[in-house]
């Protein structure tokens, strides 16, 4: 009979039990295993293109610059993937191992090790191979890009961790579920930079991005690729202090974890904790909510906002509106394509968030439906729903024109854009507000997906239906608009159109919401059997 065997080092324990992991994951459907291994195909594919791509640059006068710059590119991405894609990888909750006899430096170490098992490592070693290849010059510089990649993708991968478990706390909460919901918003805002910056640097050349270098070469990781530069150049001081930095950034990011790890191992969830006086503070209605008119109008105008800030779905919603509501015009104004008749994207967009008013509150639409006993109370609960929204885009929308006439250098034209913007606001009111009665949709809470199955044919109706009877509503204010610029009687009376864009607007609303209120009050079974779908 043996003797005992030495116990195993956790390391290997914990790349075993990460390496399970990912295989009982796999084995759950064959939906998911279909899903997981098209993905890393396709990622190992555009790492290996990417490495290819490096590798032609070799030798380009700017290769350095853009080497450096997709390190710097690479770290960022890793630093903010916890954030966004906090459930992606169960090992990433260290408070999971909350109950086991660790200390947290063993402890560093296995979790960095099993870190490194997966496709996004070696896709990131993949890239990280092409970058120094690109800039690696002689059997020196060689031999400092073999170190480099290690160290630059331990940073990578270390620097993910130490943000995870520093945000531990958050991603496990109502607030982490919120940032996953914004995610998309992120990478289409992050999409609309990049295309930005591609689009200058194709009419201005590589050659821009040389002062950026410069400082991004003595930035972790990065600094690990200036390191095999300046081998290449033959400047070896240079290069051990750029790998001595890079070692340095390491040592700091895992100190940072360890003592992230340590805290949450050792303190309580304070976030569980409520002070004695915090219910009364809560019920003690202030700040903007008193300029609120009284009554039921204020009270539904205050609760729709607190749906904005506290609905992950509704909050998606608008910000990604207001995001892209200043993108369009901004953007295209930074370009020198623009117009400021562009800005009016901005109230369009956010006008958009009247339709499927009772959508919104799902299932909770029946608390409100026993509060709504005559066509006065549909009345003013649209009322209150269309003042929320007028809170937030009437500032909104004039801030997004007063900065579009300023990129673009067209002053003149700022009272005709703001009076055609508050019409089209007022216009996709009334009609959001009649959508929201006759074609409602429910949202479902879980997932990504903003309609119902078999309701997708309802939510473009009300729509698409409503937008284009919103511009059919703005037509006489457009007309005016036309006339103005057009024709030689109307030349200089542009500033006509903010009071009667803002009359038109005002008018139209209130028209739309009379009118959409006693259909509210006879139509409510259905519209509450419609949004609870989901």
């Amino acid at each position: 009979m043996s003797g005992p065997s030495a116990p195993e080092g956790l390391t290997p324990v914990l790349v075993r039990l990460k390496l399970s992991l990912l295989r009982n994951g796999l084995r759950q459907s064959g939906g998911r295993r279909a899903a997981y291994l098209t993905s890393a195909v396709f990622a190992l594919l555009f790492g290996v293109l990417q490495l290819i791509g490096f590798a032609v640059l070799r030798g380009h006068p700017h290769a350095v610059s853009v080497a450096v710059l997709s390190a710097a590119v690479l770290a960022l991405g890793w630093a903010v993937m916890p954030l966004f894609f906090p459930s992606g990888d169960e090992t990433l909750d260290p408070t999971r191992l909350v109950m086991l006899p660790l200390r947290p430096q063993p402890l560093v170490r296995a979790l960095l090790a099993a870190s490194l098992a997966g496709v996004g490592p070696l896709f990131t070693a993949l890239l990280l191979v092409g970058c120094v290849i690109s800039v690696a010059h002689g059997a020196a510089a060689y031999a400092v890009a073999v170190l480099a990649v290690a160290l630059a993708l331990l940073v990578c991968v270390a620097l993910a961790r130490a943000v995870a478990a520093a945000n531990t706390r958050l991603l496990t909460s109502r607030k982490g579920r919120d940032l996953a919901v914004l995610s998309g918003l992120v990478v289409a805002i992050g999409a609309q930079l990049v295309n930005f910056g591609a689009q200058h640097l194709g009419s201005s050349g590589l050659g821009r991005l040389d002062p950026v270098t410069e400082v991004l070469r003595w930035v972790p990781p990065a600094s690990a690729v200036g390191a095999v530069d300046s081998a290449s150049e033959g400047s070896y001081g240079v290069a051990a202090a750029r790998l001595a930095l890079t070692a340095l950034a390491l040592a700091a990011l895992l100190g940072l974890w360890s003592r992230s790890l340590t805290r949450l191992m050792t303190t309580p969830d304070s976030s569980t904790v409520q002070a004695p006086d915090a219910r009364r503070r809560r019920s003690r209605s202030g700040g903007p909510a008193r300029l609120f008119p009284g009554g039921r109008t204020g009270t539904v105008t205050e609760r729709s906002l607190r749906y904005v800030l506290r609905d992950p779905k509704t909050k998606a919603a608008w910000v990604t509106s207001l995001a892209i509501g200043l993108i369009v015009p901004v953007f295209n104004a930074l370009q020198g394509t623009g117009s400021v008749y562009l800005a009016c994207f901005a109230a369009g967009m956010l006008g958009v968030q009247m339709y499927n008013q009772f959508g919104q509150d799902t299932s909770a639409f029946w608390m409100v439906a026993l509060t709504i006993s005559s066509p006065r109370d549909a009345y003013l609960e649209l009322r209150g729903r269309a003042l929320a929204l007028l809170v937030v885009t009437l500032p909104y929308a004039t801030l997004v024109t007063v900065l579009t006439a300023a990129l673009v250098g067209d002053w003149a034209r700022l009272p005709e854009v703001l009076g055609l913007s508050f019409a089209l606001l007022g216009a996709m009111l009334a009609t959001g507000a009649w959508a929201s009665v006759r074609f409602p949709y429910s949202i479902p809470q879980e997932g990504y997906k903003n309609v119902a199955p078999g309701q997708a044919g309802l939510a473009w109706i009300a729509i698409v239906g409503g937008m284009l009877a919103a511009a059919l509503l703005c037509s006489p204010v457009i007309a005016l608009a036309i006339w103005t610029n057009v024709s030689a009687t109307g030349d200089g009376l542009g500033w006509l159109l903010l009071p009667v864009g803002a009359a038109y607007g005002a008018t139209i609303t209130l028209l739309g919401l009379r009118l959409a209120a006693p259909r509210t009050a006879t139509r409510l079974p259905e519209i509450l059997a419609a949004v609870s779908k989901g």
